[in-house]
């Protein structure tokens, strides 16, 4: 069937969110490629700040009341919605959940939606589950990381959103060989689908010319990006007579922690917290930094990070990787191949690549060709969307689910 056969609403917990620019990519390339779109978000922006690209995404945008509706009116839409409600599932779940899923039903009807694609296996396919069922089409998911392996996933409510999802998205091999071994045959229907990225933005830079600073690291500041880590190594870089330049990208929870570190190892003249940034100046960042750390870890609630994006825009820019084997990020960074990769939450062993990496402009360039050449061949935003085209159901919509 043509993309256009279909329309799809994306369903997020918050549309536009900063940290979350896969998804508005992941929309252009499929707009790109002639689907038709629309976005549903369970909550208002919470944030001020957004990125250039979001300009470009021509799908509208739908904000689902977050008030419960008086009685009457939610009983008149029950009625509407018809014979595809599973009642006594909807009334256990949160209030807020289940009034969002019947106003989301009702949007179903009045735009014409054939399938609903959820991003992050919690909330938004909470809703996502819900709403298909009234309106009695289908739904699919995303599953990233903390969906995935944190300490409060819930396994019964996960195992049955992958039973009755028309598919499962996820964004590494490692993701969906854990969820095929913790869930068995409820994951039969997860396909891995890396996040993409457009080429056009990214372009390739040959020469890695005028990068004046040693390291820049781009993330949430929060544990599992194991920014401390990356600090005790500048510190270890230093004492070695080796000081590096380092700038750290980012805002949350752990600013304060990351700056008192910064304070108690005296790097004051070496390392920059600089704060959140648009993507086109995260790119401006990358492109002045001679090499990108990454180091990943496993938190003590569970969580880890699934494969960064900011680390396939890296590899895309020709700025070479460090980084540490937490679940798919060795799927993009080869060892030697196409980046670093050194033990997690090896601090020494961090500072020993770093310093060997940034005093070796042959090895950076060889390893930023092979690593654009895997951009191209395997992380295009145009392989990714004809991937997600391909697992759409072969109907406009299914029958609703008994």
């Amino acid at each position: 069937m043509s993309p256009s056969d279909h329309r799809i609403a994306y369903v997020c917990k918050m549309y536009p969110r900063f940290s979350e620019t896969f998804i508005v990519s992941e929309l252009l390339a499929r707009e790109a490629a002639g689907e038709d779109l629309e976005v549903v978000s369970l909550r208002p922006p919470a944030d001020g700040r957004f990125h250039a690209d979001l300009a470009r995404v021509r799908a509208p945008v739908h904000y689902l009341d977050a008030t419960t509706p008086r009685s009457k009116e939610l009983w008149a839409d029950l009625q509407a919605l018809g014979s595809g409600l599973r009642v006594a599932e909807l009334l256990q779940a949160e209030v807020r959940d289940a009034v969002q899923a019947i106003e989301l039903a009702a949007l179903i009807g009045e735009r014409g939606i054939t399938h609903l694609h959820a991003h992050f296996g919690s909330v938004a396919t909470t809703v996502a589950r819900l709403a298909a069922r009234l309106a009695g089409i289908t739904y699919s998911f995303t599953a990233h990381a903390k969906d995935i392996f944190h300490a409060s996933v819930d396994p019964h409510d996960l195992r049955d959103k992958l039973l009755d999802a028309h598919h499962v998205v996820t964004v590494s091999d490692f993701n969906r060989r854990y969820l095929r071994e913790r869930y068995g045959r409820a994951a039969d229907r997860v396909h891995r689908v890396y996040n993409g990225i457009g080429l056009d933005s990214f372009p390739a830079d040959p020469t890695l010319a005028g990068r004046d600073v040693d390291v820049v690291a781009v993330g949430r500041l929060v544990e599992k990006k194991g920014f401390d880590v990356l600090l005790t190594a500048c510190a270890l870089a230093r004492d070695r007579g080796r000081p590096l330049s380092c700038r750290i990208v980012g805002s949350g929870e752990r600013h304060d922690a990351l700056r008192a570190q910064v304070d108690a190892l005296d790097l004051h003249d070496h390392v920059t917290l600089v704060g959140p940034l648009p993507q086109d100046q995260v790119r401006t960042e990358l492109t002045g930094a001679k090499v990108m750390a990454v180091p990943c870890v496993h938190g003590a609630d569970g969580n880890a990070d699934g494969l960064p994006t900011v680390i396939l825009e890296a590899m895309a820019l020709g700025t070479p990787v460090i980084a540490t084997p937490v679940t798919g990020i060795p799927e993009a960074v080869v060892d030697s191949v196409t980046g670093r990769i050194v033990a997690e939450r090896d601090a020494d062993a961090l500072a020993t690549a770093l310093l060997e990496l940034t005093a070796d402009a042959s090895e950076r360039q060889r390893l930023a060709a092979a690593a654009r050449r895997q951009v191209e061949e395997r992380f295009a935003s145009a392989r990714q969307a004809g991937q997600l085209h391909a697992l759409l159901p072969a109907v406009a919509a299914s029958e609703a689910v008994a």
